[in-house]
């Protein structure tokens, strides 16, 4: 078939067909974003002073919820999680202590009883300003899913302290990236245990 042959293509057709592919590009981008956005990582923003030093109020994070379908919550992460008396609302704490665990308070120091250490090994927070209430004394054994949180901004903290342990299942996922401010932005590494027999 020769060029002579062939027909041109209608100017309405083709901008139909240039519509039709952006359409398209659209769509799968949005839906792209939707399945990243809602199954793998959530934007957070930082409210209050509970957490400070180590994220101030303003602060934008992104939370990576897929490391917690595929392994548990580890000790010194910073997770967000729904609050249990009222599953709206979002909190930004430490995890303390894991499952099945001991934990406890005493004179500003936290210790952890587990299997590997029956006698107790004391958690060094290199990371918190000010310790715990001198007069605040606890003594928690947690269940099999459950974990105790604390903010580091240990005297202006609603955290475990007061509501009890979070269930896993309200454990929506762990601080992955700090996005804002600027200067701060990059990948957030848990916290640094310095842990002591």
């Amino acid at each position: 078939m020769d060029s002579k042959d062939q027909q041109p293509v209608p100017r309405v057709a083709a901008l139909g067909l240039v519509f039709l592919e952006i359409l398209k590009i659209v769509l799968i981008a949005a839906l792209t974003i939707m399945l990243v956005r809602y199954l793998l990582f959530k934007p957070f923003y930082v409210e209050g002073a509970s957490m400070v030093p180590s994220f101030n109020e303003h602060e934008y994070l992104i939370i990576d919820e897929l490391s917690y379908r595929l392994r548990a919550p580890e000790r010194g992460e910073s997770v967000v999680f729904r609050y249990p008396y009222n599953p709206q609302v979002f909190y930004l704490k430490r995890i303390i202590c894991l499952p099945l665990e001991r934990c406890k308070i005493e004179k500003g120091t936290v210790i952890v009883f587990n299997e590997e250490n029956p006698k107790g090994l004391v958690l060094e927070e290199t990371y918190i300003k000010e310790k715990i209430d001198p007069d605040f004394d606890a003594d928690v054994t947690l269940g099999e899913d459950e974990y105790y949180v604390m903010g580091d901004n240990r005297g202006n903290s609603y955290d475990s302290r007061k509501f009890g342990p979070v269930r896993k299942g309200h454990i929506i996922g762990r601080v992955w990236i700090r996005g804002w401010p600027l200067s701060k932005a990059g990948i957030v590494k848990s916290g640094d245990y310095g842990l002591q027999e």
